[in-house]
């Protein structure tokens, strides 16, 4: 498999499980998705909200590839968020559509950057002031773990409250239940 086939592959897991997390949060008891449960975010929710700043920030930096890529259109208006401490949207329901919109422009992204430009190298400064240079293949495989991460990590507090997502297989992707 080629890197862009792996990461097609990967952005599709992506919106898919993003989909079934939200279904599944969904049917979480009033409040529970705002519960603290001891997670490195606290909460469910806490910990979606983390994901979709997260991978905000990644596509910003990206924006600023060589490439230009169009995909990025609709994340480059967006206010960059580095600052965590007031939640960008007051609940589940105001942070479904915007997860949605940006796994589509992930998927978009996959689709539209060639495969030589997964070296080229985009330079951006974290949160802490510190310059970094890194090729977009990186990015994107660090993107798409860190994704993996915390969902695993929201699946596991489902699971303690009761909510079954079904499986999370990647090699299900393709035969969803």
């Amino acid at each position: 498999m080629q890197m862009a086939d792996s990461f097609n592959q990967l952005a599709r897991y992506n919106q898919w499980m993003n989909g079934k997390l939200l279904a599944a949060v969904g049917r979480l008891p009033a409040g529970e998705a705002y519960a603290d449960r001891g997670a490195f975010f606290g909460s469910v929710f806490a910990t979606l909200v983390h994901l979709y700043q997260a991978d905000l920030i990644w596509l910003k930096r990206i924006a600023d590839h060589p490439a230009a890529f169009r995909a990025l259109g609709p994340v480059r208006p967006l206010t960059h968020p580095y600052d965590w401490s007031a939640p960008p949207f007051a609940d589940l329901a105001a942070l479904t559509g915007p997860r949605e919109a940006l796994d589509a422009v992930i998927l978009a992204l996959v689709a539209e950057a060639p495969p030589a430009s997964y070296d080229e190298p985009i330079s951006y400064v974290n949160r802490a002031g510190e310059r970094y240079s890194d090729g977009l293949g990186i990015i994107l495989m660090h993107l798409f773990n860190h994704q993996t991460h915390h969902r695993g990590q929201i699946t596991t507090l489902l699971t303690q409250a009761g909510v079954d997502i079904g499986t999370t297989d990647l090699i299900a992707l393709d035969d969803p239940e």
